[in-house]
């Protein structure tokens, strides 16, 4: 017996070597192995965007503020150029280039470089800066140029072999490789409605609004964004998916901007220790906290309490997850919402619909010796309520604050809500108006930011 297992441990270590050789190339068209095939064919749809933009800027902030322009009036801004690089990617033959939003924004000049040097003006017809998809348009005088192919981004999974191509710091086309490293990816700080593809291939300055394609050759998504403390790749891209893409250049090429469809709920993301307090296995998901009255979730029969875990069975994390998978959507269609109700999940069918503007907006600038001169507020409603990025529906917003304006010394920002002034009530701009209307020698304004109330005494 013990003979046996002696001979069979033997043999078991003569084989091991064995086993091993078989992972070894053994031709050399596997020695060989290469992605430049590939590269060759997909890196000539990639593009070089340089742009240009005439920056007016005074030569101190003072003279924004009224009080010094009574000593010193109106003073005349000076101007200087600023250029920006990036990269774009080419979809259509005739010329059709998408890119990043953040890449073209405000550029007076825009220049389109394609791989083999020809050089083009190009036009903006289409820009979100919520997603950071900007689309651009350049004449090929009639000129077939190569395209990349849109591919399902859904149908992508984490570890799958990825390329990115773009222009990283102006040194021209460069292409580098690497992997999913995850999907899904929101709160990252970059666009309202972040959902992003995570690639550990190299991303720099100037890559963004380039491409990364599979290994099938097709575009899975627009480098947009890195984390990094130096400004440089340290592996940890993220890319705006395909599927965004498609629904931004589906609504160009139909003539109009792209409508968000909306379904009237507003809810928190499903927490660990919220599971737990719910009797739910795990976290992930959106618990509807409110449901718009007779809006579609309202109609379809969703109710607070509800945990939305995902849109046509495509699973969500958090509230991020959900905007982007309404987003790719259509206005008019109608959408399955996986919903966990008391432990048991349930579907709801719901009809998408553009965001209603009611009440109107009443967008008005505030003005006079009042601690809100500079601000600009509009009544709340679920359109203006989108556009702000804030939960609320009703209410009063400041939607934009005037550079060294008062309000912006207090800190005020676009999407607070005004609560109160000198403790009444504000529940629209008329009344908003009409209290800041009344002088008085002290101000009490009471703002809430994200859920948050703050008070502020103005002497």
């Amino acid at each position: 017996m013990l003979r046996l297992l002696a001979a069979l441990a033997l043999s078991l270590s003569l084989a091991t070597p064995a086993l091993a050789q078989e992972t070894v190339p053994q031709s050399k068209t596997q020695i060989e192995l290469t992605f430049a095939p590939l590269v060759k064919k997909a890196a000539p749809a990639v593009v070089n965007i340089f742009t240009r933009t005439v920056v007016k800027e005074r030569s101190s902030p003072f003279f924004d503020d009224p009080f010094f322009q009574q000593f010193f009036g109106e003073q005349q801004p000076r101007e200087r150029v600023q250029n920006s690089l990036g990269s774009g990617v080419i979809l259509r033959p005739d010329g059709l280039i998408v890119t990043n939003n953040h890449v073209i924004a405000k550029a007076d000049e825009i220049r389109v470089v394609l791989s083999d040097g020809r050089e083009f003006p190009a036009e903006v017809i289409a820009a979100d800066e919520k997603f950071d998809i900007g689309i651009l348009k350049i004449d090929a005088k009639g000129e077939v140029l190569p395209t990349l192919e849109l591919k399902d981004s859904d149908d992508i999974n984490v570890g799958d072999l990825v390329l990115a191509i773009g222009n990283p710091f102006g040194v021209g086309q460069t292409v580098t490789m690497g992997i999913v490293s995850a999907l899904a990816r929101t709160n990252i700080g970059v666009g309202d409605y972040g959902y992003y593809i995570q690639t550990d291939a190299a991303i720099n300055p100037g890559n963004s609004g380039g491409a990364l394609i599979g290994t099938d050759g097709r575009l899975i998504g627009i480098n947009t964004a890195i984390y990094s403390k130096t400004g440089g790749s340290i592996g940890i891209g993220f890319a705006i998916p395909s599927n965004m893409v498609a629904r931004i250049v589906d609504a160009e090429a139909a003539g109009g901007k792209l409508v968000q469809p909306w379904i009237g709920v507003s809810g928190q993301a499903l927490t660990a220790d919220i599971a737990l307090s719910m009797g739910l296995p795990h976290p992930g998901g959106v618990v509807v906290q409110q449901v718009y009255p007779m809006g579609p979730a309202d109609r379809a029969g969703l109710q607070p309490g509800d945990v939305i875990v995902g849109v046509n069975d495509r699973g969500i994390a958090d509230p991020g997850g959900l905007r982007f998978r309404l987003a790719t959507q259509k206005v008019g269609a109608t959408a399955a919402l996986n919903v966990i109700r008391r432990g048991k999940p349930v579907d709801f069918s719901v009809k998408l619909i553009e965001a209603p503007e009611e009440p109107a907006r009443d967008e008005t600038e505030l003005k006079g010796e009042q601690p809100l001169n500079g601000a600009v507020v509009v009544n709340l409603s679920p359109a203006v309520s989108d556009e702000l990025g804030v939960a609320d529906w009703k209410g009063v917003a400041i939607a934009k604050v005037r550079r060294g304006s008062y309000p912006a010394k207090l800190g005020l920002e676009p999407g607070d809500l005004l609560i109160k002034i000198n403790g009444k009530d504000v529940y629209s701009v008329e009344d908003a108006v009409a209290i800041l209307g009344v002088p008085v020698d002290d101000w009490t304004l009471t703002v809430s930011r994200n859920g948050q109330t703050k008070t502020f005494e103005v002497h």
